[in-house]
């Protein structure tokens, strides 16, 4: 049986004007059993049909700040640098994988993305509008736990990994504010802050706040999320 590939939207280095990848979003992917394909930065909606074809699951990775537009709300001093041909990648990207019910999966600025496109909001940076003693935004080594979230019961997140507490690595300023109506959300950090969601109803629509890229080969958990994705997907 071929393996199936899974779709990765790309990072964008403006001041270089390049795109560019973190390996762990592709090892992730490849060590799950799948083929990982960097997405180029297309509106081309025609573009985009192909590759929701081509593509068995879509991985949507970090990267810069969402636009608040999107959520309805005015830029902040305190938002960072936005990438207004990634938000409007993924916009279209999102609706025809979900139309189609293609596997997702959501890192870190994936969720946030997730959550305001269906409907939900942002905090624009976390030490202006939710300061907290967690530290959100943690230093190196990234395959360590900065802090723990609570795993909610009777989710899918707490059926794979059993567990009801989770440490996890953590590198954000932004976070979800107020949650998508379509999202249900799976872990919560002890300062409040909704860290796992999943959309009830497809095959597979998960994102998490942490990095299990990063974490990949120092945590089980977080080579379960991989692999947990690409079961998901049935290949062509």
């Amino acid at each position: 049986m071929e393996k199936p590939i899974i779709g990765v939207t790309p990072l964008w280095d403006e001041e270089k004007n390049s795109y560019w990848m973190l390996p762990g979003y592709l090892e992730g992917v490849k060590e799950a059993g799948a083929i990982p394909v960097i997405l180029p930065l297309t509106t081309n909606g025609a573009d985009i049909a192909q590759l929701v074809d081509l593509c068995d699951g879509f991985l949507f990775t970090g990267g810069q700040d969402v636009d608040p537009q999107l959520y309805g709300e005015a830029m902040e001093p305190f938002c960072g640098e936005l990438c207004p041909a990634r938000d409007a990648l993924e916009q279209e990207l999102l609706r025809q994988a979900l139309e189609r019910d293609k596997p997702i999966l959501g890192i870190c600025r994936g969720i946030q993305f997730l959550n305001a496109a269906l409907g939900g909001t942002l905090y624009q940076d976390l030490p202006t509008e939710h300061p907290s003693e967690i530290e959100h935004s943690m230093k190196p080594p990234y395959d360590q736990a900065a802090h723990t979230v609570r795993i909610l019961p009777d989710t899918p997140l707490a059926a794979l990994l059993q567990k009801q507490k989770l440490g996890v690595n953590s590198c954000h300023h932004q976070a979800i504010r107020s949650l998508a109506p379509s999202l249900v959300e799976m872990a919560r950090s002890t300062d409040d802050l909704i860290e796992a969601v999943y959309l009830p109803g497809k095959t597979f629509v998960w994102a998490v706040q942490w990095h299990p890229e990063m974490s990949l080969y120092a945590d089980e958990g977080s080579r379960k999320i991989f692999e947990a994705f690409v079961g998901a997907v049935n290949p062509k």
